[in-house]
């Protein structure tokens, strides 16, 4: 059998395609009544109204899971950002702190640090703040314990790198030294 130059394996309008036999109601038939067919008319269209109600549920759900995988993936790739420049942001504060610590004056890079701080704020990163705070596995990271009878175990003594909060994920965890009761 030869198909036509145009054919396609879709299902052409003017093709009719069989149904379900208790996909929809039948026919009324001629000799139904008048209160039959209005009946078989209500059900018909209670059915179609339950089938449209499905799928726009389905495409509300469609619509919620498609916006979240996209704000999801604009996050992960602004947290990678992120990351990338806080490696730039502490080598400007080292600089800061090795210029200081010779004597010369850091009033440039002062400014720029500030700018940075305040793009940051912008897009909403926030530092972490971890001195004196108990010890959280999902905003520091511990990286070495110290003794210390005077405070309770897991309290952070010492942050050796800044940690930073990108829309409520910790795109950077503070590196810390926690303390340990001594007995």
């Amino acid at each position: 059998m030869t198909l036509p130059e145009n054919s396609t394996d879709e299902i052409q309008p003017n093709e009719t395609s069989e149904e379900p036999s208790d996909a929809l109601p039948k026919e009324p038939s001629d000799n139904a009544t008048e209160f039959d067919t209005l009946d078989l008319e209500k059900a018909r269209t209670a059915e179609f109204e339950e089938k449209l109600k499905r799928a726009l549920a389905d495409y509300d759900n469609l619509y919620r899971k498609t916006q979240s995988d996209i704000e999801a993936g604009i996050h992960a790739k602004v947290n990678e950002f992120v990351l990338d420049f806080l490696k730039i942001h502490d080598d400007f504060v080292r600089a800061i702190d090795a210029f200081t610590e010779n004597g010369v004056n850091t009033d440039g890079l002062d400014s720029i640090l500030k700018n940075m701080d305040a793009m940051l704020k912008k897009y909403d990163v926030s530092p972490i703040d971890a001195l004196g705070e108990i010890f959280d596995p999902n905003l520091h990271e511990a990286i070495s314990v110290v003794d210390d009878p005077n405070l309770d175990d897991g309290t952070i003594v010492k942050e050796i790198r800044k940690g930073y909060i990108s829309h409520n994920i910790a795109v950077r965890p503070s590196l810390v030294e926690i303390s340990k009761r001594s007995m």
